[in-house]
C-alpha cells in the first residue's frame, strides 16, 4: 500500500476535537499543573487571626514556599483539587478520601527550619475535631466538659496529618533546644530571647496629661481607640518593645511598663502539658527540652506528661501505664528514642495566640512550608482604595 495514501486515510479517520473536548482538556491540564505547583512549589495562604500581629495582619495574603524545607509528599493523595479538608459551601463534607494513606516523606529542601522563621504547619491537636465547635480544640473541650458530654453534643471526626487546619507562627525553638519563659521573656538554651520589633506584649501607659494631639501616634500605626482605659490618665495597650521606647520619649508620658503574669498565676484552661504538677502559664513555663530525631529520653512520671502525646500520637506507638510502669507497644519501657524532629511555635502577639504554650510540640511531618512574602493585604475596615494596604504589597516576611 502506498505510504502517502495510508497516512491520508489515517488522518481522515481521526476525529477532530470538539470545542467542549478542548475546554475539558485545557481545564484538566490547568488543574493538574496548578495542583503540582501548590503541592511541591508554592501555595497561597490567608491570615485569618491576629496572633501574628504586627508581623502579619488579618487580611494579609501570603505565598508559602514548599521548596525551602523540602516539599512534603502528599500523605492523603486522593483529594478534591484546591480544597483543604472540607468541600466548599459545606461544614463537614470531606474534601478527601482517607482510604489511601502514604507514609511521611519529604523531598530535599534548601535549608532546615531556623529559629525565628515564620512557618505554616498543620495544627497538631487537629487530629480530632468537634465539627460544630472548631474554635477551641477538641482536647480543650474534653478537658473543660468531659469526653462523654462532648461526644453527645457534637459530631466528632478525625483528620489525617496533611488535612488538619493550617496554622502560621514563628519558630521559637528547634529540635534539641531547651525552652523556658519567665515574666514574658522567652529563654532558649539559657539565653534570653526578647521579642523582635514586630512582637507585642501588653504595656501600661501612664500619661502626665491627656491634653495632647493624639495624632502623634499615627507614625506608630496606633490609635487611642486601641488603648483600654484602666484609670485616670492610665491605659493598657499591646505594643512592641520598640514602640514602647518611642512612646516613653514623649514629654507628656509619665511611664510605660510591660505587664506579664506572675509565676503564681493560674492560666484559665491550663497550658501544655496540662500536668497538675506543673503550674505554668503563658508568661512563665519550663524548662522543656524539644525532642530531636535520635534523642533518647528517660521515661518516668516527670517526663511522660511532656512527651506522651509525641510518643503515642505523633510517632504512632501504643502507650500504656500499668501501675508505675510504662509500656510501649506492649513492652515495658524505661527510655524512648524519637523518630522525628519537633519544633516550638509561638505567635508574635504573645497574649493573643493559641500556640505551643497550649498544645506543645509541632512534629516535622506537620510542617507545610516557609512564609515568604505578602502579595496582597486587604483591610476590611478601610474605605475604597484604602481597603488595600498598599505599603504591605510584596513585602518580605521576617
Amino acid at each position: 500500500m502506498n505510504y502517502k495514501f495510508w497516512q491520508k486515510k489515517k488522518d481522515a479517520n481521526k476525529k477532530k476535537k470538539t470545542k467542549t473536548r478542548e475546554w475539558v482538556d485545557a481545564i484538566v491540564f490547568a488543574v493538574v499543573a496548578a495542583t503540582i505547583i501548590r503541592v511541591f512549589f508554592i501555595e497561597a495562604y490567608t491570615i485569618p487571626s491576629g496572633s501574628m500581629e504586627r508581623s502579619l495582619l488579618i487580611g494579609d495574603f501570603l505565598f508559602v514556599s514548599k521548596v525551602n524545607y523540602g516539599a512534603r509528599v502528599p500523605m492523603t493523595p486522593v483529594a478534591f483539587p484546591f480544597a483543604h479538608h472540607t468541600m466548599p459551601l459545606t461544614t463537614s463534607t470531606k474534601a478527601y478520601w482517607d482510604g489511601v494513606q502514604w507514609k511521611y516523606r519529604r523531598l530535599p529542601g534548601l535549608s532546615e527550619i531556623k529559629r525565628n522563621d515564620v512557618v505554616v504547619f498543620n495544627f497538631p491537636e487537629g487530629d480530632t475535631v468537634a465539627v460544630e465547635n472548631q474554635v477551641p480544640s477538641y482536647y480543650d473541650l474534653v478537658r473543660q466538659y468531659g469526653r462523654a458530654s462532648i461526644h453527645s453534643q457534637f459530631t466528632i471526626i478525625s483528620r489525617p496529618v496533611d488535612k488538619r487546619e493550617n496554622f502560621i507562627k514563628r519558630c521559637i525553638g528547634i529540635a534539641g533546644d531547651v525552652i523556658s519563659m519567665k515574666n514574658g521573656i522567652a529563654n532558649i538554651n539559657g539565653k534570653d530571647e526578647p521579642l523582635k520589633s514586630t512582637g507585642m506584649m501588653p504595656y501600661i501607659i501612664q500619661f502626665k496629661t491627656m491634653d495632647f494631639n493624639y495624632n502623634v501616634f499615627d507614625d506608630l500605626n496606633l490609635k487611642m481607640g486601641d488603648m483600654q482605659p484602666l484609670g485616670t490618665n492610665t491605659y493598657s495597650v499591646e505594643i512592641s518593645p520598640e514602640m514602647a521606647d518611642e512612646i516613653r520619649a514623649f514629654d507628656f508620658v509619665k511611664s510605660v511598663k510591660m505587664t506579664a503574669a506572675t509565676a503564681a498565676e493560674i492560666e484559665p484552661g491550663g497550658t501544655f502539658p496540662h500536668d497538675p504538677n506543673r503550674v505554668w502559664n503563658r508568661d512563665n513555663f519550663g524548662p522543656i527540652k524539644i525532642p530531636a530525631k535520635g534523642w533518647t529520653v528517660n521515661i518516668d512520671s516527670n517526663t511522660m506528661p511532656l512527651y506522651y502525646r509525641a510518643i503515642r500520637t505523633y510517632e504512632g506507638n501504643k502507650v500504656e501505664q500499668k501501675g508505675k510502669d510504662w509500656y510501649i507497644n506492649d513492652k515495658i519501657a524505661t527510655t524512648y528514642t524519637f523518630k522525628m524532629n519537633y519544633y516550638w511555635m509561638m505567635g508574635d502577639n504573645r497574649h493573643n495566640s493559641a500556640d505551643s504554650r497550649y498544645w506543645g510540640f509541632v512534629p516535622e511531618d506537620h510542617v507545610v512550608g516557609k512564609a515568604l512574602f505578602i502579595w496582597m493585604s486587604w483591610n476590611s475596615e478601610g474605605s475604597f482604595l484604602h481597603k488595600i494596604r498598599w505599603s504591605r504589597l510584596l513585602r518580605g516576611i521576617h
